[in-house]
């Protein structure tokens, strides 16, 4: 190899690795995040939808929830409708 190509290859590398440094690392750690907040729901949570639903898990199912969002007033949310949970932290250490 010339030494253009070896600087050429050099340049590669670094490239890829701010990108994965910058780009993919960070939405791995938000996708892991994300998943230890769905994981982690249980009842009595006051959560709040994608939609902007505020509201207080009476059920949690496999892939959805019952949320009472009035007095007798039941809705089941998708959980991956889920964005935040407002009355606890969710811990990533827990998670792992």
């Amino acid at each position: 190899m010339t030494q253009s190509t070896m600087s050429l290859v050099l340049y590669f590398v670094v490239f890829f690795g701010i990108m994965y440094f910058l780009m993919i690392r960070p939405q791995q750690k938000q996708a892991k995040k994300r998943q230890a907040l769905l994981s982690g729901i249980k009842v009595r949570d006051q959560i709040i939808t994608a939609g902007g639903l505020y509201g207080k898990i009476t059920k949690v199912k496999d892939d959805s929830v019952i949320l009472l969002i009035a007095e007798k007033v039941e809705v089941e949310v998708a959980k991956s409708g889920i964005v935040s949970v407002e009355n606890r932290d969710i811990d990533l250490e827990k998670a792992k």
